[in-house]
């Protein structure tokens, strides 16, 4: 027995060591730390447990029969993020590049299959160079069995993945599929074909960072939904966002105690939304001044930046908030703020996660690249996520609220469980010069003076339709309420809609809008 569990502390030593020296020193000269290492700044200290250490690929050809090292590429296992057990698998960026072969699959298989089971969250820590070639086949279809694994747990437990290297071809497909991707500036990168095939193909001349880096998903693509500088910062905001979710759709997401006073007055509000409808100002200083302690993190800051959708907590409770962004193109919807909505919907939803919507919206974003790009399916995305939405749901409109957009934003038709507004809020089909033009168009052509006339009509328009009480004599908002206490409102509202339930038809599942 002493020879065997000397023999077995060697072969682990072996395991946990890696393949060389060398290897280590290549992948800290990158930038990047190594696959333990990563787990180790995720992970609770010493809380890691190891699944398949010791497992080795059995292929031959291609010299693989000679190469055969522990692991096999893949560091799988579970461990705790502040006390709660999540499952994790890191690629070994000094084995075989990372590369997935069919032993490397079976192991990503078997945990990606317990963190279903035990109902935990799944972060996979990626630093791959794709489908182990001299495998052939086998590792293509350990792909499948990733892909089928990812669906099956969508909207079960949180999935998240980091990418900490480069991700190409197929492999890209799997993170695609998860809740949240984070990326790292400079050492990660995300495409399907790299930029030799994109120079043979078409001719251009690009970069991989500039074809697939963090900066291009988190701002242009919108494939990554957070961009760090480096992989200290990316797990830490990985452990943050942990914090703020369930472990799985038959919880709640974690509450913790909060100082800042449910009663607090937000008195600095009504100095931040001006009365004026075409004068922009920062949704965020908004959420900053209701959420606790001003803390929320944002999701896909910087792509289709005219919305906003952060975790945040209101008493110490987690909420998601959707809101229109007057700083950039005034807060309209358009195809990329409706897609970057509704995904965000559909994830609060599915982890029990409240939903407030603060609405300055003045309708869809008008042009011919919108309608021919889709705005109409695109924007359907974003009302079919809110309809199917059975979560606490809490609408405010600050300032204006027209046409369409305001339906499609959880507007009280659509399902919203109530609906506040400020006193400033204007509920509209459009504008109010808009709409006179149209209801008007005749007595102002005919007028001595049509500015005259028409400045008139706006101002009759606005008195009838636009007074910021029409909507609540109509029972379309349930309050007018001051914005100092809208905090207050919120916190008691949702503590009221906490026990709500709600149950959707039977059926194997919508057919959302694509």
């Amino acid at each position: 027995m002493t020879e065997r569990l000397a023999e077995l502390s060697a072969l682990r030593e072996q395991a946990v060591r890696g393949p060389s020296e060398r290897a280590t020193e290549a992948q800290h000269a990158k930038g990047k730390l190594t696959a333990r290492e990563r787990i180790e700044l995720l992970l609770d200290p010493g809380s890691f447990t190891e699944v398949e250490q010791l497992r080795r690929h059995r292929a031959t050809g291609f010299g693989l029969e000679a190469n055969r090292p522990y692991t096999d590429g893949v560091v799988t296992g579970w461990g705790t993020v502040d006390g709660r057990t999540v499952f994790v698998y890191a690629h070994d960026f000094r084995i075989f590049g990372g590369a997935l072969g069919e032993a490397h699959a079976t192991k990503i298989h078997k945990i990606m299959d317990l963190a279903l089971a035990a109902g935990a969250p799944l972060v996979s820590l990626n630093d791959g160079a794709g489908a182990r070639i001299q495998e052939g086949v086998s590792a293509l279809a350990g792909y499948g069995g990733i892909f089928q694994r990812n669906t099956r747990a969508s909207g079960v437990i949180p999935q998240i993945s980091v990418m900490l290297g480069p991700c190409a071809g197929g492999a890209a497909y799997s993170p695609a599929l998860t809740d949240f991707v984070f990326m790292v500036r400079e050492t990660s990168q995300m495409f399907i074909t790299g930029p030799d095939v994109v120079r043979a193909v078409t001719g251009e001349e690009i970069t991989q960072n500039g074809l697939g880096g963090a900066d291009v998903h988190a701002g242009t693509s919108g494939v990554a939904h957070f961009a760090y500088d480096d992989e200290e910062t990316c797990l830490s905001e990985v452990r943050y966002l942990l914090s703020m979710l369930p472990s799985n759709n038959r919880e709640n997401p974690p509450s913790v105690p909060c100082e800042d006073p449910a009663d607090r007055a937000g008195d600095a509000l009504a100095a931040l939304v001006p009365a004026d409808g075409n004068r922009p100002y920062d949704m965020r200083q908004v959420i900053e001044e209701l959420v606790d302690d001003g803390d929320h993190m944002e999701v896909h800051e910087r792509w289709a930046r005219n919305i906003i959708c952060t975790l945040a907590r209101l008493d110490g409770q987690v909420v998601g908030i959707v809101a229109n962004q007057p700083q950039f193109l005034a807060g309209v919807l358009d195809i990329e703020a409706s897609e970057k909505a509704a995904r965000f919907v559909q994830m609060c939803d599915a982890f029990n996660i409240p939903i407030v919507t603060l609405l300055d919206v003045p309708g869809f974003l008008p042009g011919v690249d919108q309608e021919h790009g889709g705005i109409i399916r695109h924007g359907a995305k974003l009302l079919y996520a809110y309809c199917n939405a059975t979560v606490p749901r809490i609408s405010l409109i600050l300032r204006k609220a027209y046409g369409g957009a305001y339906i499609v934003m959880d507007s009280q038709s659509i399902g919203a469980d109530l609906t506040y507004a400020w006193p400033t809020n204007e509920i509209a089909v459009m504008g109010a010069e808009g709409a006179a033009n149209v209801i008007f168009r005749k007595q102002i052509a005919g007028a001595d003076d049509p500015e005259a006339m028409r400045a008139r009509m706006v101002k009759e328009y606005k008195s009838e339709l636009m007074h910021p009480y029409y909507a609540a004599e109509r029972g379309l908002i349930d309050d007018v309420i001051d914005p100092a206490g809208t905090r207050e409102v919120l916190i008691s509202s949702l503590a009221m809609l906490r026990t709500k339930h709600a149950d959707l038809p039977p059926r194997k599942h919508g057919n959302p809008p694509q």
